[in-house]
């Protein structure tokens, strides 16, 4: 009985590490997205019937989900302004605990009737519309609240969760997955939002996912125990684009952002291919604060789609690095060189 019991947890964790889009690699979406391009006038009067509209006609559940996912990521703007407007209030009122319950009655109210009515929203609203189509389509589909690592977040001040994304569970596994970073880019300047869906936030890979998601409920890692880092680890963190769930399966090296290192020494840096890629396709960009620029890696090694190089840095100062991949920007770095 013990050694069943323990077979058991083996395969339910087995389920859980391998739980990503390539489950699904037998399966064409080219259906559920044309049926979610077709209802793109669709508004939010009905979610019922939009539920239905968007689902009826596909067979499987991870189709459904799909063509749902798809629909809200290309018809719902991100509200920058929104955003800043909350994160203010939240930091405000953060050290009383009565005030921030009711800003956050109040401002659910103002959130939800700016995304029924104009189709905009922050995470919140993204997360909470997936799950409700989600739940009219009888699939199970949960809202994941936690932490959020982007370029512009400040590390020094996040202390209240920033972010919210979803989880749900096709043929008996969860998946990971984030309507809100997939749907497109905000300009934090011009508060205008460009839609750009990207496809690597549907279905993640939980190790890659770790990376820039900190969920405040352990379950909704989905990885084993051992693999599930410290907010510590998690703030020092290398920042990653939305490029990274384009090209990257992931990110082994480096572990952390900044980098103390003495003349003529070497950074190491290690990744999980999606596609194949050529050694030319690898570009590091630097800027010292008084110029910037792009070079080779002094060294790099591709095995299929296993990529390592390294990069040894031979003069002082202070550098942003950067990473690209086909002139695409994956992550970024701080190495400070000293004698």
């Amino acid at each position: 009985m013990l050694k069943t019991f323990q077979l058991l947890l083996l395969l339910i964790s087995l389920a859980r590490l391998n739980a990503q889009i390539k489950d699904f690699s037998h399966l064409n979406f080219k259906k559920a997205d044309s049926i979610a391009l077709a209802l793109k006038d669709e508004t939010l009067t009905n979610l019922p019937e939009l539920s239905f509209k968007l689902t009826y006609a596909l067979n499987t559940d991870a189709e459904k989900f799909r063509a749902i996912y798809r629909w809200v990521c290309d018809n719902i703007a991100n509200d920058y302004s929104l955003y800043l407007k909350n994160d203010r209030q939240r930091q405000r009122f953060k050290d009383d605990s009565l005030k921030l319950d009711a800003w956050n009655i109040k401002f659910r109210t103002v959130l939800f009737k700016r995304l029924l009515k104009k189709k905009r929203t922050i995470c919140t609203g993204y997360a909470y519309l997936l799950k409700n189509l989600a739940d009219f389509a009888n699939l199970k589909c949960e809202i994941v609240q936690g932490f959020g690592r982007v370029s512009t977040t400040n590390v020094e001040t996040l202390d209240l969760p920033n972010h919210s994304w979803n989880v749900v569970n096709l043929n008996g596994k969860w998946y990971l997955c984030d309507p809100t970073w997939a749907s497109g880019i905000p300009n934090p300047i011009t508060n205008k939002f460009t839609f750009t869906y990207n496809d690597g936030f549907f279905l993640a890979n939980p190790k890659l996912f770790a990376v820039n998601h900190f969920p405040i409920d352990q379950r909704w890692w989905l990885l084993d125990d051992k693999e599930i880092p410290s907010f510590d680890a998690f703030l020092k963190a290398p920042i990653l684009y939305g490029n990274a769930y384009k090209h990257l399966e992931l990110h082994s090296l480096p572990q952390q952002m900044h980098h103390h290192i003495k003349q003529h020494e070497k950074v190491i840096f290690k990744y999980q291919l999606k596609n194949n890629l050529k050694a030319k396709d690898v570009k590091l960009g630097f800027d010292n604060g008084f110029s910037t620029w792009k070079d080779q890696p002094t060294s790099i090694f591709i095995n299929g789609k296993s990529l390592e190089f390294e990069h040894q840095f031979n003069q002082t100062g202070f550098y942003d690095v950067h990473l690209y991949i086909h002139n695409e920007l994956i992550s970024t770095y701080t190495v400070d060189v000293k004698k």
